[in-house]
């Protein structure tokens, strides 16, 4: 059978609840595999696993147990390896990524920030910014809006300045948050999103990260910023060497649900 696995952590730390529960109907117990000073926590991986609501809080109450008594390096939902073996060797394989990573991320949390433009909000800002497209948009104004050509050509220009509006604003919400960040980890492009930006958070920091979201919120009021997190640090298990083919046990990808 299959082993699901749920997150990597020291050999010394504390042990779960008896008889906790993870992914599955019924959940599959979850349970200990060491190898050397460290540990995965997994459960056998249920035939068809899909990302459903039980599911997914099933992985996130682990991964929220195991965190509240030590450092765990989470693995995304759906990390499962072809068996138990499969697992102790990537840990042995990559022991020294592990506790390199063990020791950088203890006390750690992630935010993960969304940000895209309030459309209005971004249509005046860059009129105001634009002396040509605000010449070119009251010329057509008083012209009667127009002709197809002059309203094609505004269109396109206003277009343009929003494009570059967003890349500059991208640059200005990571430079405001990296201050109180330990590390960032930008995830990829998705539609609708100008930034998706983590930012790795010592715990004790956590209120002022906060408070320098809500500076950027209202110095920059043409955006909206959701905030996800604390979350447990997916963005930065990784860079490290490459998992055995066959097992995405070593596996944590960008954070950005």
């Amino acid at each position: 059978m299959s082993t699901y696995v749920y997150g990597i952590t020291a050999r010394s730390h504390s042990a779960l609840p008896e008889g906790m529960g993870g992914v599955g109907d019924p959940a599959r117990p979850v349970r200990i595999l060491t190898e050397g000073d460290l540990a995965a926590i997994v459960s056998d991986a249920p035939e068809g696993l899909r990302p459903k609501r039980r599911d997914l809080m099933a992985h996130q109450n682990v991964l929220a147990e195991a965190g509240s008594a030590g450092c765990v390096l989470p693995m995304r939902f759906g990390s499962v390896a072809p068996d138990d073996d499969a697992v102790t060797g990537v840990l042995a394989e990559r022991a020294a990524h592990y506790r390199e990573r063990l020791r950088a991320l203890d006390g750690k949390v992630e935010y993960n920030i969304k940000a895209s433009h309030v459309e209005e909000a971004v249509l005046h800002r860059v009129m105001a910014e634009n002396p040509e497209i605000r010449a070119l948009a009251e010329a057509n104004r008083q012209s009667g809006g127009g002709s197809h050509e002059q309203k094609l050509r505004l269109g396109e220009m206003v277009a343009a300045a929003v494009q570059t509006r967003e890349a500059e604003d991208a640059a200005e919400v990571q430079r405001a948050l990296e201050p109180v960040a330990e590390a960032v980890s930008v995830g990829p492009d998705s539609t609708g999103w100008l930034a998706n930006v983590s930012f790795l958070v010592d715990r004790g920091a956590a209120g002022m990260f906060v408070t320098a979201v809500e500076q950027a919120r209202k110095s920059h009021p043409h955006l909206d910023l959701r905030v996800n997190g604390p979350l447990p640090p997916y963005s930065f298990v990784e860079p490290g060497p490459a998992e055995p083919a066959g097992s995405t046990a070593g596996r944590a990808d960008t954070a950005g649900e």
